[in-house]
């Protein structure tokens, strides 16, 4: 996978698109286009070689497909190779990452993709399981995991439930959506939460997670879209560096435990 994101890199017009996607996610085709001195079908080639490197996202939106950066190629690299290169390398790592990761002004979705060596049926236990969600996330979820069904967090001994906190989407092995919990006071208190940014996210509305399972070969493209962020967001700005780290836990969890390899 390294060698994909170095070649997608290295052109001048991926970069580019990288560029756009970074000063305004979630852009349809078209819209990339439009922005470009290049045809259609240039761009669709690019944008290809982008996905292929995981650089890129897709996220249907009704019939329109939206296209998102994801920061996980980067990670990744970063996190194999960083302390083989020299400072000057380390910070171009770094900045990109950066641009990556930013937030833009037009899309407040948070969109990651990783692809997990397992299989869905494995990572799907992993997602819904408490016994395993304990281990790598420390929150146990009580549910019966059907649409509509109350979705209950417990979190050391701090539990969290409320009006609307629900699960929204339960389609095995292949889709899982829940609405982001409430914040209370006991949880903030847990995770040493400044009464300010309690206070701010503690009064948004309930936002919405929803994990995309796809097969690829031996491996499981899972992607995260976490939305429902209204402007200057608290939970967003949250979320989007604590995703990434659950992310990498996960992965490391589902590739390394014995129980999940049992599963059929």
């Amino acid at each position: 996978m390294d060698d994909e994101v170095f070649r997608a890199l290295a052109d001048p017009s991926r970069r580019q698109l990288l560029d756009m996607l970074n000063a305004r996610n979630g852009q349809t085709l078209r819209e990339l286009c439009a922005g470009l001195d290049m045809a259609r079908q240039s761009v669709s080639k690019h944008l290809a070689v982008l996905e292929t490197a995981n650089l890129v996202t897709t996220v249907w939106r009704g019939r329109e497909k939206l296209h998102h950066l994801n920061a996980e190629p980067i990670n990744a690299i970063a996190e194999r190779w960083i302390n083989r290169y020299d400072r000057r390398r380390v910070e171009l790592f770094a900045d990109l990452k950066t641009v990556l990761e930013a937030e833009t002004m037009d899309d407040h979705d948070f969109v990651y993709t990783t692809y997990i060596k397992t299989t869905p049926e494995r990572l799907w236990q992993a997602l819904t399981d408490p016994k395993f969600t304990e281990q790598y996330w420390g929150v146990q979820f009580e549910t019966d995991w059907k649409a509509g069904s109350e979705l209950v967090w417990h979190q050391g001994d701090v539990t969290m439930a409320g009006p609307g906190q629900v699960v929204l989407e339960h389609d095995p092995y292949t889709r899982l959506s829940y609405a982001w919990h409430h914040l209370t006071p006991e949880f903030a208190k847990a995770v040493n939460m400044d009464d300010d940014l309690y206070r701010r996210a503690s009064a948004e509305q309930l936002s919405t997670a929803t994990f995309e399972l796809v097969p690829a070969g031996d491996q499981v493209k899972l992607t995260v879209i976490h939305s429902g962020f209204g402007p200057a967001s608290a939970v967003r700005e949250m979320v989007s560096e604590g995703w990434v780290a659950l992310l990498s836990e996960l992965k490391s969890f589902v590739e390394s435990t014995p129980e999940l390899a049992a599963v059929k």
